[in-house]
């Protein structure tokens, strides 16, 4: 089983803020919701963490080593990093979820963040299989691997919602992976 889990709050989710590869850590709520994932997991025989220091925070909690791997970071937004979403220009939200080869200058498009997590989820199917994986990360990129366990375009992200602190788990089965449970978010 592959479980995705998206890292706790940070002072720019509680502002509505884009953070994309701005390395900030989780606030004091963020750090209780990463608490409440220990038991949520009773079992955890490998942690994947992106690189990001609020996904590092967040992992700690699980008390196992981490291995870094940076396909897991949030989509690099480019100039929009720390701007207010409800800020941006609607012609900008209308081409970012109509175009996913769109991309902010200095950042990526949706598509070039699915390739890489499409890749990242490619070389945890074995191991899967009998095994335990976590994986924290990011909204975006939990997103797509969604779209990767059900096999559809990764323009889907744009119609779901992954909430700090959440687990979403893909199963992995002889015929494929297969979306097991999405944005689940333990009790705190």
């Amino acid at each position: 089983m592959i479980h995705l889990i998206r890292h706790g709050r940070t002072e720019a989710n509680a502002g509505g803020r884009l953070q994309g590869r701005l390395d900030l850590p989780i606030d004091e709520l963020g750090q209780s919701q990463a608490d409440a994932l220990v038991a949520a997991l009773p079992r955890v025989d490998r942690v994947i963490s992106s690189p990001s220091l609020r996904a590092r925070q967040t992992a700690a909690v699980l008390g196992a080593e981490l291995e870094l791997d940076e396909r897991w970071l949030e989509m690099d937004y480019g100039e929009f990093d720390g701007a207010v979403m409800a800020e941006l220009p609607r012609d900008l939200f209308r081409k970012w979820m109509t175009d996913p080869d769109f991309a902010p200058t200095g950042g990526e498009s949706l598509r070039m963040l699915a390739d890489r997590v499409h890749a990242a989820c490619d070389d945890l199917v074995e191991a899967a299989r009998d095994q335990e994986i976590v994986v924290v990360t990011h909204a975006t990129p939990i997103k797509a691997a969604m779209a990767w366990a059900l096999g559809v375009d990764v323009s889907i992200v744009w119609r779901s919602f992954v909430d700090q602190a959440s687990i979403t788990s893909v199963m992995v089965r002889s015929q494929g992976p297969a979306l097991a449970s999405f944005n689940v978010v333990p009790r705190r």
